[in-house]
This record gives structure tokens, sequence and C-alpha cells, in this order.
């Protein structure tokens, strides 16, 4: 019934095994010697990482029925071009949530590089400013996005599919501290302890930022 919908859910769902294959770094490189391996994984990180977000875009952006709660519908911002209303109400409870998720985004990438953003292979563990207080703050801001977007667009279906994209998410950050432990034993095993996977530590936050 919402051919492009399902097709966007499916497609996100099909990202995330290569997702795993991804990170397999050290099997990849065994196999195929470290160049080369490393190049694979590569690829499949550019893949799987550009993929999963066009998917993801289609879940928000996909024909499919319109949120509507009648009693905040109104007053409305309205889009000349592609005349498309945004309830005020939306509008106002989006823009935190797409913030605050670009803002952990940009940190994240700021941090690490994009090269490590897309090819999801890191020479080191980053524990500083943002990866203090999180491990994975790309993804906990994707989330966050994920929401805010849906709101904004009044996407329903989007809506509702958020606790598979939360799963999907999880099992993507999952199998990448998994590969992670392999690749940096106790260290990154000590970096778990201490910092929580999605729910960054607010008490510290301003503090270790701004280090």
């Amino acid at each position: 019934m919402y051919p492009w919908f399902i097709l966007s859910i499916l497609g996100m769902c099909f990202m995330v095994p290569l997702h795993f294959l991804s990170v397999e770094h050290l099997k990849f490189q065994k196999k195929y010697g470290a160049d080369k391996g490393n190049k694979i994984t590569g690829i499949l990180g550019l893949t799987s990482g550009w993929g999963f977000f066009i998917f993801w875009f289609g879940i928000w952006i996909s024909p499919q029925p319109r949120l509507s709660i009648p009693f905040l519908q109104n007053p409305s911002f309205i889009i000349p071009i592609i005349n498309f209303s945004i309830p005020i109400f939306y509008l106002l409870m989006s823009v935190p949530f797409i913030l605050i998720g670009a803002w952990l985004g940009i940190l994240s990438v700021k941090e690490t590089s994009l090269k490590v953003a897309e090819t999801h292979r890191t020479d080191q563990i980053v524990s500083s400013k943002i990866y203090s207080i999180i491990r994975h703050p790309q993804y906990f801001g994707g989330l966050l996005a994920h929401i805010g977007i849906s709101f904004l667009l009044s996407s329903l279906f989007s809506l509702i599919f958020t606790p598979l994209v939360i799963l999907l998410n999880f099992l993507v950050a999952w199998k990448e501290e998994k590969e992670l432990i392999k690749e940096f034993g106790n260290d990154y095993k000590d970096y778990k302890e201490k910092v929580p996977m999605f729910f960054p530590k607010l008490k510290k936050q301003k503090e270790n930022i701004k280090k």
C-alpha cells in the first residue's frame, strides 16, 4: 500500500548486515592482507553508511499517512512551492530534536574525522570531548533527529517505526563495539565501563566538551 516506505524500511534493514561486515577489519585483513582487507571494509563502510542514511531519509519523506493531532493542527506554516503545511506546534517541538541531533553528529565527526565516519575504521580509541560523555553520539543524534524530522513532516509511519529505528542503530553500535574490543582489548572495555552507550553523562557534559 505504501511501497516507497516499505522499500525504505527494508533497505535500512539490509544495510545492517553490510555494516556488520564493514567493521570486521581483522577478519578481512587476515584473509586478504592489510591493504586489500582495509579497502574491502572501506568500500563496505561507504556503501552501508550512505545506504543506511539514504534509506533512513526515505523513511521520513516517503508517502505515508500524516500525523494528525486535531487540537494541535492550527495555526500552520505553509510552504507555498510544494503546498505543504506544518503545524506551528510540530515545528516548535521538532526544532530542539533536530538541532541537538545535528550538533551531536557534527561534534562526533569533528572529533573522529569524516574518513572514520565513512569507513568505520579507526586507529585509536577516541575518548575526548563528546566521546567522554557518550560512546555513540552520532547514532544518538540520528535518533533525536529522526523524532524531530518525523514530527516536522508529520510522518506518522516514521514515528510508529521509531522502535525499529532504535533497534537498528543499537545493533550497528553493538557490532562496532564487539569489533573494537577485538582490536583494542581491555582499553576499550575500560572505556565502555566509564562512558554510557547512548545516554550522555549530563552532569559532566559542559565541563568535558570544553576541555
